[in-house]
């Protein structure tokens, strides 16, 4: 089986922007338009943002964003993985670069937002050490979103 890579990337590629597109009608097939956080292209290419696409020989495969909040933070965006190749553990290593980076520009925290429907990012999170906590930044309390956090140690 082909190795899964994981680079750091511009995201305005087609096959990243058709793994986007996947992204929106999935979320919008479980929440309505104003339980959707969804960043946009232009959003991802902003100098603060870390944008890594996983790839399965020269198939991209997943993609997500890191993006520094200026106070020793970052949220995860647009984490999704094609389902043709769920189960091959992509999220995992998507989520291990994106904290690695973190780690890099010295980030205490790695933040999110995902949906109350989706176990399976859920999942993923909580067993990579993610724990709930009130929303953050310019997010509002919403029941269809849960919000986590994990501490990230600087490298050294």
């Amino acid at each position: 089986m082909p190795a899964v890579t994981i680079s750091l990337e511009p995201p305005s590629q087609t096959a990243v922007i058709r793994l986007l597109e996947l992204s929106d009608a999935y979320a919008a097939s479980l929440y309505p338009a104003e339980s959707n956080h969804m960043v946009d292209l232009a959003s991802l290419e902003q100098p603060e943002v870390s944008f890594f696409v996983a790839r399965r020989d020269d198939d991209v495969v997943g993609c997500c964003a890191l993006v520094e909040a200026g106070d020793g933070t970052a949220e995860i965006k647009r984490m999704f993985v094609d389902p043709e190749a769920r189960g091959l553990k992509v999220g995992k290593l998507l989520l291990e670069a994106l904290e690695a980076r973190a780690r890099q520009l010295g980030c205490q925290a790695v933040r999110l937002e995902t949906g109350i429907y989706q176990p399976e990012a859920i999942g993923l999170y909580r067993r990579a050490g993610y724990v709930e906590r009130p929303p953050f930044g310019s997010y509002q309390p919403d029941p269809l979103s849960l919000f986590m956090e994990k501490a990230i140690r600087a490298s050294a």
